[in-house]
């Protein structure tokens, strides 16, 4: 095994907050109203509708005494993480390769192939590391967060061991989250991909202890769509209209439309030009992910970029590089600034990830190539779904596992595709042969989940 040891372990906001009332599932997600008496949680008075500023408030939380989004460092509580495998490894398998040039010489039958970037992101890290400091800091108070910290279903049950309560989304027919447990006094934790304008003051309105943990490179988003609110430009943004950060981002926004995919913003730019979808197919195409009252007539003449951070990198610079090909068609070259704005909002962490695996795929068909690829992560994670597309589009046999669970028995294995549609193979380790294997992880993804993972497929290579 060449120095290896393996361990055979075996919304939607209050600009005015009746913006939800068209949004579907983004209507559920972020309208968050409260079960029980307190209705001023859930109702828009006359005043706040079309005043409320949500930058403003944003800013005011820094001055109630009741608000925190850095991490205080705990030594404790960064020892119970480690304790708890929801951080860095330092001892196993992925720490070893991390010191032996990202490789790993298992046997005749296995080696392994790391990326060069993979995993925990920073962002991620941080916020794991405040939820665990928040634990400590408040003993004896009851915690709640308003979603899974992040999307990882390991380090969500630990937190749940910790008595941290997940506040209950209901759904969208059902009047979305139900804050009719959180009491003044208690501690609300907003997880990685941020939360809603509006759930922020439903928590402020409570007088509740928060803890922001929110990613700032989500944060830097939020000041992007800010800005284009300000310049009078409609934010066009490049996400999942149901994704909890996208959410938390439109919350922020003016006017908006959310596109998916290049063929989503090709309409929207199509609609710019006059052409294309007529005005009540658009409205009926992105019923979920445009702004209250939204007229594409009106509300397209001046464009900004954003998007959800776990987006491809590459798609978002060209729905970028599309839109400012629109409007300088529309508008002429003397006229674009005035009518199109773009800041760099991609997030390095799912930009390293993801040209970590594009380097791996690139050398098939040399001696760096491997035979299959492990892509670790949970399964509402987009990021790690964008990082199985790239193994897909290679061609390359591809295995989205989100557990070690998702092993056995014996030699087949239950995984999700990139269309995140559940598969099951049988022998899906060949055993008649050497094996090099590419190991990847989502940005939410603890290196101990990979390595639960690892040391299953090294029990079935070398039985």
């Amino acid at each position: 095994m060449q120095g290896v040891r393996t361990r055979t372990r075996t919304r939607v906001l209050l600009n005015s907050d009746n913006k939800a009332n068209n949004r579907g599932r983004v209507r559920g997600r972020a309208q968050s109203d409260v079960v029980g008496e307190r209705k001023n949680a859930t109702t828009t008075t006359k005043e706040e509708e079309g005043k409320f500023d949500a930058r403003a408030f944003r800013r005011s939380l820094n001055k109630t005494g009741r608000y925190v989004r850095k991490p205080t460092h705990d030594e404790e509580s960064k020892k119970k993480m480690e304790d708890h495998g929801v951080g860095y490894s330092t001892t196993g398998l992925v720490a070893m390769m991390r010191e032996q040039k990202f490789e790993a010489e298992i046997s005749d039958k296995l080696s392994f192939k790391l990326a060069e970037s993979y995993g925990f992101c920073w962002g991620v890290e941080r916020a794991v590391q405040m939820a665990y400091e928040a634990r400590r800091a408040y003993p004896g108070r009851q915690l709640h967060i308003t979603n899974e910290i992040i999307h990882n279903p390991s380090v969500n049950k630990r937190l749940q061991e910790m008595d941290v309560k997940f506040i209950e989304d209901r759904g969208a027919d059902n009047g979305g989250k139900d804050f009719s447990e959180v009491n003044e006094g208690d501690v609300a934790i907003l997880p990685a991909f941020g939360a809603s304008v509006h759930e922020m003051k439903i928590l402020h309105d409570r007088k509740v202890q928060i803890v922001d943990t929110t990613c700032p490179y989500v944060s830097k988003v939020w000041n992007s769509v800010e800005t284009h609110t300000r310049r009078k430009h409609t934010s066009i943004i490049h996400g999942k209209w149901a994704h909890e950060e996208t959410i938390a981002t439109a919350s922020f926004a003016g006017d908006y439309v959310i596109v998916k995919n290049m063929a989503e913003a090709e309409i929207v730019a199509d609609m710019i030009l006059g052409k294309g979808l007529s005005k009540e197919d658009f409205l009926e195409k992105f019923k979920n992910a445009i702004s209250e009252g939204f007229d594409p007539d009106t509300m397209l003449d001046k464009v900004g970029i954003a998007n959800q951070t776990t987006m491809l990198k590459g798609e978002t610079e060209a729905i970028g590089k599309l839109f400012q090909k629109t409007m300088m068609e529309k508008h002429g070259p003397a006229d674009l600034d005035s009518h199109f704005v773009v800041m760099d909002t991609i997030c390095d962490a799912t930009q390293t990830r993801q040209d970590a695996m594009y380097n791996m795929v690139s050398h098939q068909g040399t001696d760096e190539g491997v035979d299959m690829i492990l892509v670790v992560g949970g399964y509402n994670s987009s990021n790690t779904m964008h990082l199985q597309e790239i193994a897909e589009e290679y061609n390359i046999p591809s295995f989205w596992l989100d557990t070690a669970d998702r092993i056995g028995p014996g030699n087949e294995t239950e995984w999700m595709d990139a269309h995140q549609q559940m598969q099951k193979s049988e022998n899906w380790l060949p055993l008649d042969r050497k094996v090099r294997i590419g190991v990847t992880s989502g940005a939410s993804t603890p290196d101990k989940v990979v390595e639960d993972i690892l040391d299953k497929v090294c029990a079935i290579k070398m039985s």
